[in-house]
C-alpha cells in the first residue's frame, strides 16, 4: 500500500466553535500523538480574504495528514474523537485524498511526502506550497508579493485555494486544487506573471529559511463546501477534459 495524504477543511460559524478550534492549534497536538499510521500532520489556521491576509480568519482551519495507507486514514476519520468533535462543531467540512507525484524541499527539516504516482495531463492536481520566512525579510516579502493571492483567486483554472499557516506571516502555506496540470503551470510560470516574478524575487532576496513544494494526484473528495457536495467534483472534471 502506498502513502496517502489527506487535507481536511473545516468551516466554523458561531463564536464557541471558533474559540474551540482556535485553541486546538496547540491543544490538538496532544490528540494527534500516537495515531496509528500517521507519519506527519499539521493543524493549520487561515487568514482573511480566502486565507491570504495577515489578519486571521477564525472560521476556517485545515488538518493536513500523511498516512501509511488509506486504511489508516479511514480508521482515523471514523474513530478518532478529536477529528469527529471537529466535524461536529463545523458547519461544513470536506476532505481530499491524494497521492504525491512531485516533491521538493523540506518541511520542519524533513520531506514528508513520498512520490508514488505521476501527474497526468488533463487531470486535476492538488498543490501544496509552504515557506518559512526569515524574520528580517518579512516586510520585503509582503511588499513584493502582495498581489499574488488576488491573481490566484481570480484565475479560472483553480477550483479551490486557501492560504493557511502554522504561525501568522512567518510560516505560510497554500493549498490549491487545479482543473489541469497545464492551467497550474500556466499560472505558476507565465512570463511576467506575479508568481513567476515571486520565484525570481525569492532567489534574489533569499526570503525563505525553509520551503517545500508538492504536487499530488487527488483521487477522492468527501463532504460539503460552500453549500455543495464535493464528492463528484473530480469525476465531473475528468469527463469535461475527456
Amino acid at each position: 500500500m502506498s502513502q496517502v495524504t489527506t487535507c481536511s477543511f473545516f468551516k466554523l460559524d458561531n463564536f464557541s466553535a471558533k474559540w474551540w478550534a482556535f485553541k486546538q492549534m496547540q491543544l490538538g497536538r496532544l490528540a494527534m500523538k500516537k495515531v496509528d499510521g500517521l507519519t506527519f500532520y499539521k493543524i493549520l489556521g487561515s487568514g482573511a480574504k480566502d486565507g491570504f491576509s495577515a489578519k486571521p480568519n477564525f472560521g476556517t482551519y485545515v488538518l493536513l495528514c500523511v498516512w501509511n495507507s488509506e486504511i489508516d486514514a479511514k480508521k482515523f476519520f471514523m474513530e478518532n474523537a478529536f477529528y469527529n468533535k471537529y466535524k461536529s462543531k463545523s458547519s461544513e467540512n470536506f476532505t481530499i485524498y491524494a497521492k504525491a507525484a512531485e516533491t521538493r524541499g523540506l518541511w520542519d527539516k524533513r520531506q514528508p511526502f513520498e512520490k508514488s504516482v505521476s501527474l497526468e495531463n488533463g487531470h486535476p492536481i492538488l498543490a501544496i506550497t509552504r515557506a518559512k520566512i526569515r524574520m528580517s525579510k518579512v516586510i520585503s516579502f509582503k511588499r513584493k508579493v502582495g498581489n499574488i493571492s488576488d491573481d490566484l483567486q481570480n484565475y479560472k483554472g483553480v477550483l479551490v485555494s486557501i492560504g493557511v499557516g502554522e504561525w501568522p506571516v512567518i510560516e505560510q502555506a497554500t493549498i490549491s486544487i487545479w482543473k489541469t496540470k497545464a492551467e497550474m503551470m500556466d499560472f505558476a510560470y507565465k512570463k511576467n506573471g506575479p508568481h513567476s516574478k515571486a520565484i525570481e524575487f525569492t532567489r534574489k532576496y533569499n526570503w525563505f529559511s525553509e520551503e517545500c513544494f508538492a504536487r499530488f494526484v487527488p483521487y477522492k473528495l468527501e463532504g460539503r463546501w460552500n453549500g455543495e457536495d464535493v464528492g463528484d467534483m473530480l469525476s465531473k472534471l475528468k469527463l469535461e477534459q475527456s
